[in-house]
């Protein structure tokens, strides 16, 4: 038989029916209200994991995913003065073919009478030589991204958001804009301000036509 004497609870703890004093348990792991942190997203999560950025930022005028520029990673920029260049020897290239087609077809504007010039003539030349260079202009743009002039001086169309060349919609669009005016009235001047506009642009040394189809020029490695 045991000596030992009887165990009585002892008194109970005040606190013990304080809800302000008495403290709950700490939460376990994994607890959403303070418990241990849950691991990070794995790659490719969509909420901070790993996916890796677009190669060329994204988006054309407002830069990539946190302000990444859309040239990165792209060449330099061409020279405007390369440009200017390149479009010259275009010109005249197509400016042959454009001579030929309007003597074979008899609407050489120069070989009339001056005081009897046919305005229906001189549209038609204009006219000839806009679509000649609108095929040229495109067709060139969308399979490798040089003319014959740009080829020559090592410089190529991209698309300003993936650095790609362009789709035929696209250099058709560029090529609208810059050469259409060919077909009305002041073409040289139109192709001056047009081609022109890159000196002055920033940052992506832009024409006007470049702004329309989103496209810059860019050097050839």
């Amino acid at each position: 038989m045991s000596t030992e004497p009887p165990q009585y609870p002892g008194p109970p703890d005040p606190d013990d029916n304080d809800p302000f004093k008495k403290q709950p348990p700490p939460p376990g792991p994994g607890d959403p209200y303070g418990g241990a942190t849950p691991p990070p997203p794995g790659p490719g999560d969509p909420y901070g994991g790993g996916t890796p950025p677009p190669p060329y930022g994204g988006d054309p005028y407002g830069g990539g995913p946190g302000g990444q520029d859309p040239l990165a990673g792209m060449p330099p920029l061409a020279d405007s003065g390369k440009r200017v260049l390149a479009r010259i020897i275009d010109m005249l290239l197509v400016g042959v073919v454009v001579w030929l087609l309007t003597l074979l077809f008899r609407t050489n504007e120069y070989d009339l009478d001056p005081d009897k010039i046919e305005a229906g003539k001189s549209f038609g030349q204009g006219l000839l030589a806009a679509v000649l260079y609108m095929a040229y202009d495109s067709y060139l743009i969308s399979k490798t991204g040089q003319t014959l002039g740009k080829k020559w001086l090592g410089l190529r169309v991209a698309n300003l958001n993936d650095g790609a060349n362009p789709t035929l919609q696209t250099a058709l669009v560029r090529a609208a804009v810059l050469w259409l005016p060919f077909a009305f009235c002041c073409a040289c001047v139109w192709t001056a301000i047009c081609g022109g506009w890159s000196f002055f642009d920033k940052p992506y040394k832009q024409g006007l036509h470049d702004k329309a189809a989103k496209t810059v020029v860019v050097t050839v490695n």
